[in-house]
């Protein structure tokens, strides 16, 4: 039967993060299991998913010294995944601004393909509660990836994704140092170089209720920068 690693990456989620792990633990789906990865939250939101793993052995936890980022943490992610040899691999907000109850559908899809993206933009715009501004920076940025890289993907910044472990075993993961959206456009465009098979999936995007947003300038900078670095590498062929 395969099996099916849902990864959660937190930083002060603690309003959150129980309400999630039930949500997803609960779906009707076989040999799925959830893998927190938490940056040391000040408000303990580690310490929550340590007394919710001692009681059920599907819910993980890497708790890190410090705040090091959504990439490093996915990255951390993926490699537990290889190692425990999860057939499928997700990426999902802990805010609930992911639908947990997508995740059948993804599934059924990565029957036929290897990196699914829950995408708010392929099938119009499917936002709900974001600010213009936010949404114009979001839409702003996948325009300016797709002209630059020439990345046929109309969602390269969205985070909920279903990859299958043969996708992450062929990726440097050693070699990922972008974070944020940056590392969600890096990712998405290794995958494509490779030929492997990506599907857009249409989804609703819901903005948080509780906690607050991890967005900051130096995240929307980086992404900028990385999109021109992927083209150049991907031009003298170091893409790896």
């Amino acid at each position: 039967m395969k099996k099916t690693l849902i990864i959660i990456p937190t930083y002060n989620e603690a309003d959150n993060i129980k309400g999630i792990i039930s949500k997803v633990i609960n779906l009707n789906v076989p040999d799925l299991a959830i893998l927190v990865v938490d940056d040391n939250s000040p408000d303990e939101t580690g310490k929550i998913v340590a007394k919710i793993s001692a009681k059920d052995s599907r819910i993980r936890l890497i708790q890190r010294e410090g705040k090091l980022g959504l990439g490093t943490a996915y990255v951390a992610g993926f490699k537990y995944a290889i190692k425990e040899k999860f057939d499928y691999v997700f990426e999902i907000d802990a805010d609930f601004s992911h639908d947990p109850d997508e995740i059948p559908k993804f599934l059924e899809k990565a029957e036929s393909y290897d990196l699914i993206i829950g995408s708010r933009y392929i099938a119009g715009v499917n936002v709900v509660n974001w600010p213009l501004s936010r949404l114009l920076l979001s839409l702003g940025a996948n325009w300016y990836t797709r002209i630059i890289t020439g990345l046929p993907v109309y969602d390269c910044t969205g985070g909920y994704r279903c990859f299958r472990r043969a996708v992450l075993e062929s990726i440097d993961l050693d070699e990922i140092h972008s974070d944020g959206y940056s590392f969600q456009i890096e990712m998405t465009f290794k995958v494509w170089k490779k030929n492997f098979r990506i599907l857009e999936l249409p989804i609703v995007f819901t903005d948080r209720v509780k906690g607050n947003s991890k967005m900051t300038r130096k995240i929307m900078r980086e992404a900028a920068w990385v999109v021109w670095k992927l083209r150049f590498l991907s031009l003298v062929g170091k893409i790896n």
